[in-house]
């Protein structure tokens, strides 16, 4: 019988990974849940991220892009076994250049919550953790105590308290990446 797993997506960390290391490569979210569970039986995947700030009287672009990104969301939310948590950016001011600067708040809270119920539950035997949060490391320690065996995929420079935290740890590749490309359903003429 196939371990029971779980996998979390800390969603803007995946988005900064992809931009960063892999020139902004879109994935099928779907099939990145399968081939990160391999053959284990998924219980589900959760992903984690922030709508978009939005000032009080909204610009055209920025309401474009945030009613965009709640598309995403619900696309991530109707695929199978697929939860999205919302948490929320707070506005921290400015720059020395001027850009605004924004701060998540809640994803933390969340993933471990999550992470920690499943595990004191006994509903997984597995976590895989797409994060590179070290927030984060004392839900994975809650978790590996309960059982769980923790495996962390990261981006090229992982947070070193994380990746010693984690019971395995797989850096994403070109490979991965390659084999979860984004495929639209139909294409504009």
């Amino acid at each position: 019988m196939a371990n029971r797993i779980a996998i979390f997506i800390d969603g803007a960390y995946l988005y900064r990974v992809l931009q960063d290391e892999f020139n902004g490569a879109r994935i099928d979210f779907g099939a990145l849940s399968k081939a990160l569970a391999k053959e284990s039986d998924l219980l589900r995947t959760y992903y984690y991220n922030c709508p978009l700030y939005q000032s009080d009287s909204p610009t055209e672009e920025q309401q474009r892009q945030y009613e965009s990104q709640y598309n995403f969301f619900e696309t991530l939310e109707s695929l199978p076994r697929y939860t999205v948590r919302l948490g929320r950016l707070a506005y921290r001011g400015t720059s020395i250049d001027g850009r605004p600067i924004f701060e998540q708040k809640g994803i933390d809270m969340l993933l471990g919550m999550d992470l920690i119920q499943l595990a004191t539950k006994h509903a997984i035997q597995e976590a895989v953790v797409l994060t590179g949060d070290a927030d984060f490391v004392p839900a994975l320690r809650a978790a590996k105590a309960e059982g769980v065996l923790i495996r962390l995929y990261h981006g090229i420079r992982p947070r070193d308290d994380l990746w010693r935290e984690a019971d395995e740890r797989v850096q994403i590749t070109d490979s991965l990446v390659d084999a979860v490309p984004y495929i639209p359903r139909f294409v504009e003429e």
